[in-house]
């Protein structure tokens, strides 16, 4: 059984568990299936309350993502940005100041 059907055995049984869902999101990133990955982190930012660490992710992913099609910075910077506003408000300046600084390593890379 390879560790992403172990995640999804172990969701199956609990479907709301976020450290699960956000390890299955990373199983497909790492697996190379990107949009899964981004459908399931863009999930866990739905999520009440919205599970921080989804947001740097997706805007990693995107931001990896767009070295192949620059639209995608947009959609990074977005995400970071959301992530940054979230994370203030969930008293996590940690994980605020490095979505800072990826948001800020982007620069102007991709803009017109």
């Amino acid at each position: 059984m390879s560790r992403r059907e172990k995640i999804e055995a172990m969701l199956a049984d609990e479907p709301h568990d976020t450290f699960l869902r956000y390890s299955l999101a990373m199983e497909l990133r790492s697996e190379g299936d990107f949009e899964q990955s981004l459908r399931r982190l863009d999930e866990l930012t739905k999520d009440s309350p919205p599970y921080v660490p989804a947001f740097f992710m997706a805007g990693q992913v995107l931001a990896d993502l767009a070295n192949d099609d620059p639209t995608r910075l947009d959609e990074a910077r977005a995400y970071l940005r959301d992530g940054i506003n979230e994370a203030r408000s969930q008293g996590d300046s940690h994980a605020a100041a490095e979505m800072s600084e990826l948001l800020s390593s982007l620069g102007d890379r991709g803009e017109l």
